[in-house]
């Protein structure tokens, strides 16, 4: 059985820089830390809250779309998460833009511990409009 998308469809016209989305709450295990420092492939890895994809995590929560593709993603790391503790993420709409006639969509991100410890910003760009990856080379 097929569920009902209750997600709102974007129109990007519509949407309003500084929209904020619910925030995310989850806590850090030491399997999400030994995971990701494997799939890195480095066993000090300290950063495992940037593969969770927390950026768009509440974005995708809300709207629904033709997909996009990641243009340009910045990650601003602070403090190390620790294991065990919940994390906070708030994220809204930074900014969008049309370049070439192609819309984008910046998301930010910010995650917090239960401590109130700075852990990292991710600034994710992305393009909404997903066919157009390829056309410049005949694809």
């Amino acid at each position: 059985m097929v569920e009902a998308d209750d997600r709102i469809l974007l129109d990007w016209d519509a949407l309003q820089v500084g929209e904020t989305f619910d925030s995310y709450e989850y806590v850090l295990t030491q399997d999400m830390i030994d995971t990701y420092r494997q799939g890195v492939m480095d066993s000090e890895a300290s950063f495992p809250t940037i593969s969770h994809k927390v950026d768009v995590k509440q974005y995708n929560a809300r709207y629904r779309d033709a997909g996009s593709v990641n243009a340009r993603c910045a990650f601003y790391c602070y403090n190390p998460p620790v294991p065990g503790k919940r994390i906070t993420v708030r994220a809204w709409i930074a900014d969008k833009y049309l370049r070439r006639g192609k819309n984008y969509i910046v998301t930010e991100a910010v995650s917090v511990d239960e401590d109130g410890r700075l852990i990292d910003r991710v600034i994710t760009h992305e393009l909404k409009q997903p066919t157009e990856v390829g056309k410049k080379w005949g694809g």
